[in-house]
């Protein structure tokens, strides 16, 4: 059995690396998308994993996972004002509006820090055992939600920093979304092969949706108008589309490889796909679930984190040091 799933893990390698040998970088549909600025992070070595906003301030958060450092940037004036240092693998950020706090993941220690979002210092802590990653504010209910460990969503009331409850999983989450309206969640697994449907009153998985191939599926986004989940898979990197009622896969593509981000944005109606392979992609929805790529822009290889902000009409990538570049922030205006 072990040499079987040996075979199986080096065929899956084999694809992803065909994928992305194949896989064409000719930049096209560049109007989509309008470099406004680019901001250095000249401090910053390593893997950058992910950001959030506040809004108000217009604050970027950067976790650099590789530099042991969350990264203020402000990105009216285009420059990074504070470092916020001594952390352990930080993963995933959210900034607390209700409360003006940042809250911080690391993954190599599990825990999780609120800052005070006007000096920086720390407030209060929750501690997972290990591999604390991406981060969920329901800003609603005031409730965080945080992957963790080999398999959990940790729940963490906001206003009192304290643990609420825990969502146990078959293996550790990564990109997941919430639909507190409908009480749900869908959440990739990607060490399982498969996407779970949790309830949220619960707290239990109702549905187990799997598959043999394509496999490692990172980012995730939720469209709520359509009932669709679209998930990105690295091995081979593909675009798979679902109903987020029943797990029926509506829509199938070839899309960047090593992709870590994806975003909706119900405006325009277009999905937008940040690759470490070294560009972004923008899918249009052209009805009748047939979604179109109208941009390939090439990017840096391990830029793969992004942040969408729609508010502004801001992609923002995470573009991680490479060669003499330093990391930076690539901030893109888009058209429609």
């Amino acid at each position: 059995m072990s040499a079987m799933k040996n075979l199986i893990h080096r065929l899956l390698v084999f694809l992803g690396v065909a994928v992305l040998c194949s896989y064409q970088h000719t930049s096209y549909g560049q109007s989509a998308l309008k470099l406004e600025k680019e901001i250095p992070l000249p401090n910053v070595k390593g893997r950058v994993d992910h950001l959030d906003i506040d809004l108000q301030d217009q604050l970027i958060f950067v976790a650099a996972l590789g530099n042991n450092t969350v990264e203020v940037v402000d990105l009216r004036n285009g420059k990074d004002i504070h470092s916020i240092t001594a952390l352990d693998e930080p993963q995933g950020v959210a900034y607390l509006p209700k409360h003006h706090e940042l809250f911080v993941a690391n993954g190599g220690t599990g825990e999780c820090i609120f800052y005070n979002a006007e000096n920086w210092q720390k407030v209060a802590s929750v501690k997972y055992n290990d591999d604390a990653d991406d981060v969920r504010y329901d800003a609603t209910a005031d409730l965080i939600y945080v992957g963790y460990g080999s398999g959990g969503i940790g729940i963490i009331d906001a206003a009192t920093h304290r643990k609420v409850s825990d969502i146990p999983l078959p293996a550790h989450p990564e990109s997941f979304q919430l639909d507190a309206k409908i009480g749900k969640l869908w959440v990739n697994l990607p060490g399982a092969g498969q996407v779970a449907m949790v309830d949220l009153k619960s707290r239990k998985i109702e549905a187990q949706w799997k598959r043999l191939l394509p496999r490692a599926n990172f980012p995730m986004a939720y469209d709520p108008q359509g009932h669709r989940l679209m998930i990105g898979y690295r091995l081979p990197a593909t675009l798979k589309v679902l109903d987020s009622r029943t797990g029926k896969e509506l829509f199938s593509s070839g899309m960047v490889g090593d992709a870590d981000d994806l975003y909706w944005d119900e405006k325009a109606q277009l999905l937008l796909i940040s690759g470490g392979s070294g560009s972004i992609n923008i899918f249009k929805d052209e009805g009748n679930n047939i979604f179109k790529q109208v941009t390939e822009l090439k990017t840096r290889n391990g830029a793969r984190t992004s942040l969408w902000v729609p508010e502004l009409r801001l992609f923002i990538l995470a573009a991680r040091e490479h060669g003499d570049k330093p990391a930076a922030l690539l901030v893109y205006k888009v058209a429609q």
